[in-house]
């Protein structure tokens, strides 16, 4: 798959939660900072559409992403926001299109399921990373642009490390009044490990499960985290779910948790001790991955190496 250059264009689609949520300065406040990274920007022709569940018809959805991939102008495919559906566009999409037009597609939260479905059927290393909305952001911009460079726009591979402050407030409700506070992320489990990366959001990615969307998760590293609707019950099943299919874990990395799921550092050790084959792999946690502020750009199908005792991860292959 080819990196970006500048002047290459980015088309932005909707195939979860409608755009029309950004409103017209969110859509050109993300714009203006992609354009100014060098890129083009353009549009999907239905992100706009919003129904009773602030989404979109399947069929609007499907056209734009094959339009997007079929496009040979399109070098990145950026997805608007997150939301609770995309899983529904799985049995629809034209994978033989995707598969002989690989492009960069990049976004998190419930894009996971449209990128592991991609990934798998397609064959391409897929991205949990920033959507459109999230280049809107002012305070922490740096750290989030600074990984979406070098998985982009580099062929020589690279460590991630901490950021140096963090949020979970609402940044887009006012972007001059932020609370940060210093970033740590913690280990559970010391140790050293390389593989092929999977992961995402974890309800989302557990969605998957039995269908013929999910790769075989195999000799890997697992990547999770979850939003503000979890709390410790649910995330505690979800990933005993998600466990229980994955075959010879290498390592766990868990993103930062939004302090309203109330999954503090007491309960997520409560949770982990109940695993056995947690107790021998490199486990990390509170890393910048997520629904806090800032995240970084992860390749899905791509390969990663982890050092705890460094706090680092290495991405290997992108």
């Amino acid at each position: 798959m080819k990196k970006l250059q500048k002047g290459d264009e980015i088309r932005v689609i909707a195939p979860s939660r409608s755009a029309k949520i950004l409103g017209d300065e969110g859509i050109a406040g993300a714009a203006q900072v992609l354009e100014s990274m060098g890129f083009k920007v353009s549009f999907g022709e239905h992100i706009h559409t919003c129904d009773m569940q602030n989404s979109s018809p399947i069929a609007e959805r499907i056209a734009d992403i094959h339009a997007a991939f079929a496009d040979p102008n399109v070098k990145a495919i950026l997805t608007a926001i997150g939301g609770f559906n995309s899983n529904e566009l799985l049995p629809y999409l034209n994978y033989e299109l995707i598969a002989k037009n690989p492009k960069i597609l990049c976004g998190f939260s419930d894009i996971t399921a449209l990128a592991t479905a991609i990934h798998h059927k397609c064959g391409f290393i897929t991205y949990s990373g920033p959507h459109f909305s999230s280049f809107r952001m002012k305070g922490l911009q740096a750290y989030q642009t600074k990984y979406f460079r070098e998985c982009f726009m580099q062929q020589e591979a690279y460590d991630i490390v901490p950021s140096e402050k963090w949020s979970d407030d609402l940044w887009f409700l006012d972007q001059d009044k932020r609370q940060y506070e210093p970033t740590e992320w913690k280990v559970y489990t010391e140790g050293q490990a390389q593989g092929k990366l999977y992961g995402g959001n974890l309800c989302t990615l557990n969605l998957l499960q039995g269908t013929a969307y999910i790769p075989e998760l195999k000799d890997c590293i697992l990547f999770v985290e979850d939003d503000e609707e979890t709390n410790p019950e649910t995330f505690a099943r979800d990933l005993t779910s998600l466990l229980q299919v994955a075959i010879g874990v290498k390592a766990l990395l868990i993103g930062r948790f939004q302090r309203v799921s109330k999954v503090t550092r007491e309960q997520l050790h409560f949770i982990l001790d109940k695993h056995p084959l947690l107790q021998d792999i490199p486990v990390m946690y509170d890393i910048d991955f997520g629904h806090t502020q800032p995240i970084m750009t992860l390749p899905i199908g791509g390969e990663i190496a982890v050092d705890t005792a460094r706090k680092k991860i290495s991405i290997v292959r992108f």
